[in-house]
């Protein structure tokens, strides 16, 4: 498929590049960064500023089929790039037509009386943004939403084992959730459903098969 990955210079954002071309997919790999070039024939980087009006979005989307919004700000700017900015990618999306979308949030986002468990009490204001964005993409949208909600993440080897509907947040191997969020481009299972998980013992593509 051509694939587009909003955030694509970030954490997750890089590594879900270069995750998708091994896996013979064509991605626009947007951000705003100008200077950034391709080390592979098959992504192009694309100009995609999320405080931009979802017109201005909607024409670096070219042909894409798919999107990945995996952009955030780093606590720097949450109600205009990790809450605007994604709802204006949203509303690009389906001026584009572009049905399938996929969200990389953040675990509980949508159960705010969990938000008191452990790490959870410090990322409140984060929480709040993914919240509110995760619900303009169910409640306000007609996209084939999967919106994946892993915990910390981590920058360790990933298992390709995950647990999947957890009851209290854990870590997250970044390779882990980038299989997962690959995953559920191919998995049509994942469409309409919110993926709570962490790093466990149950083989991703097993896991979200399941679901």
């Amino acid at each position: 498929m051509k694939v587009l990955v909003v955030g694509a210079n970030g954490r997750v954002g890089s590594h879900l590049v270069n995750k998708l071309v091994e896996n013979e997919h064509f991605v626009y790999a947007g951000t705003r960064k100008d200077n950034l070039t391709s080390t592979s024939n098959n992504a192009r980087y694309v100009h995609i500023d999320l405080l931009a009006s979802p017109d201005v979005i909607a024409e670096n989307m070219h042909d894409a089929e798919a999107i990945f919004f995996v952009a955030g700000s780093r606590g720097k700017d949450l109600l205009q790039v990790d809450l605007n900015g994604a709802v204006n990618v949203m509303r690009a999306a389906e001026s584009k037509n572009i049905k399938r979308f996929i969200m990389l949030s953040s675990v509980f986002s949508l159960e705010p009386d969990k938000w008191d468990q452990a790490f959870l009490k410090d990322l409140t204001n984060y929480n709040i943004a993914k919240h509110f964005a995760d619900h303009w993409l169910i409640h306000n949208t007609k996209l084939d939403y999967t919106i994946v909600q892993p915990g910390v993440l981590k920058e360790q080897p990933g298992s390709g084992k995950i647990n999947v509907n957890i009851d209290y947040p854990g870590e997250n191997a970044i390779e882990n959730v980038v299989d997962t969020l690959v995953q559920s481009l191919r998995d049509s299972n994942t469409i309409g459903k919110v993926i709570t998980m962490s790093d466990g013992k149950t083989p991703i593509a097993d896991a979200l098969r399941n679901l």
